[in-house]
């Protein structure tokens, strides 16, 4: 069987996607049951050095079908996490990503293998080839910022484990 990107990059997406829809769900219910205003999470991190909940969880929807974007403009950069943006707002940003990485074809990804991809910074440039910025740089960053946004979420208390993070598993049928 040949392993086209397509295939490499969006099933992952899309499973880790809906694994931080699942776990956010699970984190209102549990500020809801518990009294706690969802908006303390969104401004909670791990530790004094690392940004928010809401900057990681933006930046799992940047590392995905942001980045699928940025490889298609051949541009992409750091994300944005407005301060105001609230809980829903997060919710809402990862079904988008969702429903985005849903609508890509697999012809508009595959046909990013070899295309110039650069990653623009304030005071440089990371220039990639299509394949090499989404397998080598944001698929690792996307994966790190959803378990941070996990672990933030584990953090404050939402029972959760690691069957929420691991989303639907794509078993055979």
């Amino acid at each position: 069987m040949a392993l086209t990107l397509y295939d490499a990059l969006v099933p992952g997406f899309l499973q880790t996607l809906g694994g931080v829809k699942g776990f956010m769900d699970r984190g209102l219910a549990h500020c809801a049951d518990n009294g706690i205003d969802p908006q303390e999470i969104v401004e909670t991190r791990l530790f004094p050095d690392m940004l928010p909940f809401r900057f990681q969880v933006v930046s799992a929807a940047h590392h995905s079908f942001g980045a699928l974007q940025g490889a298609m403009k051949g541009e992409s950069g750091p994300p944005n996490a407005p301060p105001e943006i609230d809980y829903a707002g997060l919710q809402k940003l990862i079904s988008d990503a969702i429903d985005g990485v849903k609508a890509m074809s697999p012809a508009d990804v595959n046909n990013l293998e070899g295309k110039d991809v650069t990653f623009k910074l304030p005071n440089f440039a990371l220039p990639f080839t299509g394949e090499g910025f989404l397998l080598s740089f944001a698929l690792p960053n996307f994966h790190f910022h959803a378990t941070t946004a996990y672990d933030i979420l584990r953090m404050k208390g939402v029972p959760l484990g690691k069957r929420d993070y691991l989303g639907a598993l794509r078993m055979k049928q």
